[in-house]
């Protein structure tokens, strides 16, 4: 089965046709296709295309399925004796996308 490693949100992936993936959060609305750009590589065995560093004229189209928030992370700094500590939380917004298309 052919696949492509793509390269977004500083983050390196690689998706087949079909596959289902979250990624950072991309300004594009829900149903609406994704278009990367950065393909890094792309084919299967030996039709494998390996890019320098991403391959020219390839792109991986993707529907958006939605825009939502990752789990809550915690950020605990502490210092022992001193009567320090803080808390702090956050949540990564992300995007659920599909992968329908690898055109290399």
């Amino acid at each position: 089965m052919a696949y492509a490693i793509i390269k977004t949100g500083g983050k390196q992936y690689k998706v087949s046709v079909g596959d289902k993936l979250d990624v950072e959060k991309l300004e594009v609305a829900e149903g609406e296709i994704a278009s990367f750009d950065q393909v890094l590589a792309a084919g299967e065995g030996a039709s494998l295309t390996i890019g320098a560093p991403i391959i020219a004229g390839a792109t991986v189209q993707a529907k958006v399925l939605s825009q939502f928030k990752g789990e809550k992370v915690t950020a605990f700094k502490f210092k022992k004796r001193k009567g320090y500590h803080k808390t702090k939380g956050h949540r990564q917004p992300l995007t659920k996308v599909q992968v329908t298309a690898i055109n290399a």
